[in-house]
């Protein structure tokens, strides 16, 4: 069940307001381990965060987990409003409190919820230091989002900020890699150290801008994200090494089957699995990839191989 509960809405029309400097505070309540919080306590970290952002006037800005609002309070200084999520009722009544005593009362909405779990409203850009556990569903959401919003700037666990930004040849270079950089640009911005965080996590952290493609490519998600998957299942492994897998055949076999009685057609009896085989690295070889491997491949490469195997109908969903 999706846990939205009562969006607050404070106050009415924005008035020009003198920069109010950024505070850390110190709370009572203990940090909750299961939400993954660690408030962002630097000023100077804060600032960078926010000029990165390119934010305008007229922006409304998402933010997932504001916390006690200290990236909040900054961000409502450049945009027409912030909506922010958070899910711990503790934090979403000390940032209320701390924004209606500020002149910035009728420019936020807080919407109490599992991000993973609201339905989220229209927005410009997104700005978050983001719980790291939910760090790869809280992306493709976001890239899934309609309308396509202008950018999101995003504080990740620094391996995983550098897995989204890796290139091919890279260590680090992975499915996520390439599923993120099919529906956008990826920028590395800034590595952050613990220390800026109250409590400090046990991982350093990092900075990236996510620029989602407008038009998204004309893609079947599902159908690449089978490919993707099988082909980094091994990336250091040839492609002909990968497809000549007993178990892969037998999937592909039966995807194919499902294919030929999906579009009623009768090819499916004389498709044995030794066939699907042969046709399958004839598709490689055609496609000069028997001896590619993922981990050196980039987006168009695997767009093409895709778009080889469905010419003959095989098919990865």
């Amino acid at each position: 069940m999706t846990s939205l509960i009562r969006p607050v809405k404070i106050g009415a029309e924005k008035t020009k307001v003198p920069k109010t400097k950024t505070v850390t505070k110190h709370h009572e309540f203990q940090m909750n381990k299961t939400y993954g919080q660690h408030l962002l306590k630097n000023p100077l970290i804060i600032d960078a965060i926010v000029e990165k952002s390119q934010l305008k006037s007229t922006d409304i800005v998402l933010e997932i987990g504001p916390g006690t609002g200290n990236l909040t309070m900054k961000l409502l200084e450049s945009c027409k409003k912030v909506i922010a999520v958070e899910i711990d009722p503790r934090m979403a009544a000390e940032l209320q409190k701390r924004v209606a005593a500020s002149p910035f009362a009728g420019h936020i909405e807080i919407i109490l919820g599992n991000f993973l779990e609201v339905e989220l409203p229209y927005f410009d850009v997104c700005v978050a230091n983001v719980p790291y556990q939910i760090s790869s569903p809280l992306v493709f959401k976001l890239l899934s989002h309609r309308p396509t919003f202008r950018s999101a700037v995003l504080m990740f666990q620094k391996e995983f900020a550098l897995r989204l930004a890796a290139n091919p040849g890279d260590n680090l270079y992975c499915r996520l890699s390439v599923n993120t950089q099919l529906l956008s640009k990826v920028t590395h911005l800034m590595k952050v150290g613990k220390n800026n965080f109250l409590p400090p996590p046990k991982v350093e952290s990092a900075v990236v801008r996510i620029q989602p493609f407008n038009p998204p490519p004309p893609i079947n998600f599902v159908e690449w994200d089978g490919l993707i998957r099988l082909c980094f299942s091994r990336k250091n492994k040839t492609l002909s090494g990968i497809f000549r897998v007993k178990s892969v055949i037998e999937m592909l076999h039966q995807n194919y089957k499902t294919f030929c009685a999906l579009e009623n057609k009768m090819e499916t009896d004389e498709m044995t699995e030794e066939k699907m085989k042969d046709l399958v690295i004839r598709v490689l070889e055609e496609n000069e990839s028997l001896e590619s491997r993922s981990s050196k491949m980039e987006i168009n490469d695997f767009l093409k191989l895709l778009n080889k195997f469905h010419e003959v109908g095989i098919h990865f969903k």
